[in-house]
């Protein structure tokens, strides 16, 4: 078992490389819009409702996962570095699978803001994400919660055992994934 997060801004292609990732290492992805997606339409005018059910949700998976005989999960989300709410979600998240004795690896992904601008509207995107399929209202987010927080770290603040950042900005999902896999000896997981 082992837990692979990978972190970054909007559109940097969290999920789209966890996907990659999967599919040479056998884990599984759970991004953070399967648990948004479910409950963003039942609760739209109750944001505080839907932020406790997705909350609550995520906790209960990493929970039953971690008890599985899986080779363990790759985790997608949008880590606030200038929050100490997101470090402590973090340690939490890591601390339910350290409990099992599974190794957690941290991924941060960086990559130009005009080119994530351009990712925000892709096929992939739209296809697994519902929330982000209006477009004018999924840049118009974008753009404020880049304003208001450090969605990236600065140098040497990670400190992790198993860290590791990536400048995807001109590497194809594929290629960043061999790299993530490489670095960590992920491949062949399963």
């Amino acid at each position: 078992m082992k837990l692979v997060m990978i972190v970054g801004p909007h559109a940097v292609g969290k999920m789209t490389v966890g996907q990659e990732l999967a599919k040479i290492t056998g884990l599984k992805l759970f991004h953070n819009h399967m648990t948004i997606d479910l409950v963003a339409d039942l609760f739209a005018h109750a944001p505080q409702e839907r932020r406790r059910l997705t909350e609550l949700f995520r906790e209960e998976i990493f929970r039953a996962f971690s008890k599985t005989n899986a080779p363990g999960m790759i985790f997608t989300f949008m880590w606030a570095f200038d929050l100490k709410a997101d470090w402590d979600y973090a340690d939490h998240v890591a601390s339910i699978f350290e409990q099992v004795g599974a190794p957690v690896y941290y991924v941060e992904l960086c990559a130009d803001y005009e080119v994530r601008l351009a990712r925000n509207k892709t096929e992939n995107r739209l296809l697994h994400k519902p929330t982000k399929r209006d477009l004018e209202a999924s840049e118009r987010l974008f753009k404020t919660l880049e304003a208001r927080y450090r969605l990236n770290s600065l140098p040497g603040e990670v400190q992790k055992p198993r860290y590791m950042k990536l400048d995807n900005t001109n590497l194809p999902p594929q290629e960043a994934a061999r790299r993530i896999a490489d670095a960590f000896e992920l491949a062949g997981s399963d």
